[in-house]
């Protein structure tokens, strides 16, 4: 499978698994679950086909590791628009994580923190290397450091999805470090 193709097919996995399944008709369950027959019977029926071995290299070799399987059925591992319940139990952080972002957020961070916008938690990375990607996909990016144990000693819960992102309901200012 080409690359163009695995990057079309998991960007088509990442709307329907994330945001809008019911664009194709599919119903997640409560934790985001759906069966792949399921799934990939109502991307061919509007007009996207894919086959079974695309779908299993799209998750193999995903960098992100943005989708996990189970048995028969498929999910995304966070990111979602839509409620779904991915049963992560809470997690002890590492004393810092990092989220990155754009120049043009940080006056809004600086006031509000970070909070979670569309999606149901704000995504932290587990190192700097990892947020700096995640903030260069909206320009030249900043990464803030999050005192994620002294959050973690106040009370702040987290949770760490199957892919390593970590995730918290928000982070206020006072665990935030700015850079310069």
């Amino acid at each position: 499978m080409d690359e163009r193709r695995t990057v079309k097919v998991s960007k088509y996995l990442a709307k329907h698994l994330r945001h809008q399944p019911e664009r194709i008709g599919i119903t997640l369950d409560a934790n985001g679950w759906v069966a792949i027959d399921e799934l990939i019977r109502a991307a061919a029926a509007h007009g996207f086909t894919f086959t079974r071995d695309e779908l299993d290299h799209v998750v193999a070799v995903n960098d992100k590791r943005r989708y996990t399987i189970d048995g028969d059925r498929i999910r995304a591992s966070q990111g979602h628009t839509v409620q779904v319940d991915l049963e992560l139990p809470a997690a002890e952080p590492p004393p810092y994580l990092y989220h990155g972002t754009v120049a043009r957020h940080l006056t809004a961070i600086r006031t509000e923190g970070l909070r979670p916008m569309a999606r149901h938690h704000v995504h932290l990375s587990p190192d700097r290397e990892t947020a700096t990607r995640v903030g260069a996909r909206r320009g030249r990016p900043v990464v803030l450091s999050v005192d994620a144990g002294a959050m973690h000693r106040a009370g702040h819960v987290f949770h760490v999805s199957a892919n390593g992102v970590w995730l918290a309901d928000a982070v206020p200012p006072e665990f935030l470090r700015f850079p310069g």
